[in-house]
């Protein structure tokens, strides 16, 4: 009820401030969106998939083996995805998306040499710099843009190639979450998140917009770590452990938000009770992969802390518009509701009570599990701590992202990467199908009433 109030209130207000002060620079507050009822060719397609995955997802996902669970969730989710998009049809849905004016591919000409473009690529994030670049490229690090470029040189240029990367390895980050969660806590649980991860509304932007393709890659990141902490030592550990390194070191170079992902990759460490010893020994791994990614950019001129630095003072140039922070820093939240639907919110409850439980001595999370320390209240799944503990670290990282106000609106797509672990507290409930039946109906009626900007 809490979250529904809160969406309403930020639609009204918002629309009483855009349309008073025009302050927000959104069509549709608190989305950047427009209102137009539409169907498109994807719209069988998409009511298809979301009864589906109402109908057979929960029992598909409890009885599957593990292997093929994680290649039905990745297929899904592309089917989900896909369907979304071509509700706009082809053009206006998947194959112009990162082409307009403040996108990727419309600077692909600028980076005809890669080594000259990054050690150039600071002095053109100011508004008023020479050949200022457009709003995306100046607001995240070059390997964004880059790559585009590079698929452009490999011979898939061109915005359906864009859009397709996005779609399908955007895809790929439940199937990221879910071995975190078997990894950390238990496959119950896993395969309880499942059909939630697969059908999310966060869907509607996941195949729009290229913070899918970031959600992914940090996603995979987290996975890599959680695998590293749990797996035996010996040569497999190692390598991957390199390579969660490897992909922490491209988040922070694909969003500057994302580096907030280290408190994810926090949560992972503290769950995986690598201490002493074990993390020394461990430790010179990830560190050995993430350092290779900032190494090669500042060898090419690009320094990551005076772009950031710039992006500030673009940011308060007015890039976008100067929005109030005292409507998006609560509006914001209004938008994560919406992206992840009622069901997290009510899977946020229990993950919190669960919490709560832990907090005053009802259950302990262990190593395999919580040991219970008292008989009453009646103990929870063992695994259950552990996985309120990785929600709350999701949770923290996107109040934190809230609070800094550089995100101050279309958080619907900014903050995919925290919302796809804030989806796995849908596994706290209880009765799957009336959840998922509302997840994917908000998805469709926001595909459908409105024209998402990106």
């Amino acid at each position: 009820m809490a979250a529904t109030l809160l969406v309403v209130a930020a639609v009204l207000v918002g629309r009483h401030i855009q349309h008073t002060s025009h302050t927000l620079f959104v069509g549709w507050p608190p989305l950047f969106a427009s209102w137009n009822p539409h169907l498109g060719p994807g719209t069988p397609a998409a009511v298809a998939v979301a009864v589906a995955v109402v109908g057979y997802g929960p029992p598909l996902a409890a009885r599957l083996p593990w292997r093929a669970l994680l290649a039905a969730a990745w297929g899904t989710a592309m089917a989900w995805a896909w369907s979304l998009a071509l509700v706009d049809g082809w053009h206006r849905g998947v194959a112009t998306r990162l082409t307009t004016r403040n996108e990727y591919l419309q600077v692909i000409d600028r980076f005809h040499d890669i080594p000259a473009a990054l050690g150039d690529f600071t002095h053109h994030i100011l508004l008023d710099s020479p050949g200022h670049w457009p709003a995306h490229i100046a607001g995240h690090p070059p390997a964004a843009t880059l790559t585009f470029v590079l698929l452009d040189r490999v011979g898939l240029g061109g915005g359906g190639w864009a859009g397709a990367w996005c779609i399908t390895v955007g895809a790929t980050a439940c199937v990221a979450v879910l071995i975190t969660v078997r990894a950390l806590t238990d496959e119950d649980l896993a395969r309880r998140a499942a059909p939630f991860l697969v059908a999310a509304p966060a869907a509607v932007w996941m195949a729009t917009s290229a913070d899918g393709y970031f959600a992914a890659v940090a996603a995979w990141s987290v996975a890599l770590l959680a695998l590293s902490v749990t797996e035996r030592a010996g040569a497999r550990r190692r390598a991957v452990a390199f390579g969660a390194g490897l992909l922490s070191g491209l988040t922070c170079y694909l969003s500057y938000g994302l580096t907030l992902i280290a408190l994810i990759a926090g949560a992972v460490l503290v769950l995986g009770r690598v201490r002493g010893r074990d993390l020394a020994q461990l430790s010179p791994f990830p560190l050995a992969g993430f350092a290779v990614v900032p190494l090669l950019f500042t060898l090419a001129g690009f320094s990551w802390w005076e772009a950031y630095r710039l992006l500030v003072e673009r940011y308060y140039q007015g890039a976008g518009g100067i929005r109030p922070y005292g409507y998006w820093v609560w509006a914001n939240l209004a938008c994560t509701v919406l992206i992840t639907g009622l069901a997290t919110m009510a899977g946020l409850r229990r993950a919190c009570a669960t919490l709560a439980l832990v907090r005053h001595g009802a259950v302990m999370p262990g190593r395999h599990g919580a040991v219970i320390r008292r008989p009453d209240p009646p103990s929870r799944p063992v695994a259950e701590p552990r996985l309120a503990l990785l929600v709350s670290a999701a949770l923290l990282a996107l109040l934190i992202a809230d609070l800094s106000g550089m995100s101050k609106a279309e958080t619907e797509r900014i903050w995919l990467p925290f919302a796809m672990w804030l989806l796995t507290a849908c596994a706290f409930l209880t009765r799957p199908r009336p959840w998922l039946a509302a997840q994917a109906a908000l998805a469709l009626l926001l595909n459908h009433l409105l024209l998402t900007g990106w």
